[in-house]
């Protein structure tokens, strides 16, 4: 029997002429669907698998933080409208801990703050 790899391909950020902080959190977003595939749940039938999932999507996290925090260093100053940079930065580094945490914990419910979502002040 032949193993089918399904992973999804590593995603690439090409520039564009949309803010970076939209492409971060779009980045978020694909990452976080892509985990909860089908394809992905019916690959991650034990926990080195699932583990090895979660490690790839931390990862990837990272990344967009990178992202994020260079997209700040870059924002205008002196807009009426700010994006906040810090709240979204605050939230991708919750969800990489959950991430982590649920890694190396065990299978026990608990509970999870809610992320501050509206990042327009």
């Amino acid at each position: 029997m032949s193993h089918v790899d399904v992973r999804p391909a590593p995603l690439q950020v090409q520039a564009s002429t949309k803010p970076n902080a939209h492409r971060a959190w779009m980045l978020a977003m694909l990452i976080a669907c892509a985990a909860v595939t089908p394809a992905a749940q019916a690959a991650s039938g034990d926990a080195d698998t699932e583990r090895e999932n979660l490690a790839r999507i931390s990862s990837e996290l990272e990344r967009v933080q990178v992202m994020v925090k260079e997209a700040a260093d870059r924002a205008p100053s002196g807009q009426r409208v700010k994006f906040r940079y810090d709240w979204l930065q605050q939230d991708l580094q919750m969800l990489r801990e959950g991430v982590n945490d649920h890694a190396d914990a065990p299978r026990q419910p608990r509970p999870v703050p809610p992320l501050r979502g509206d990042y327009r002040q």
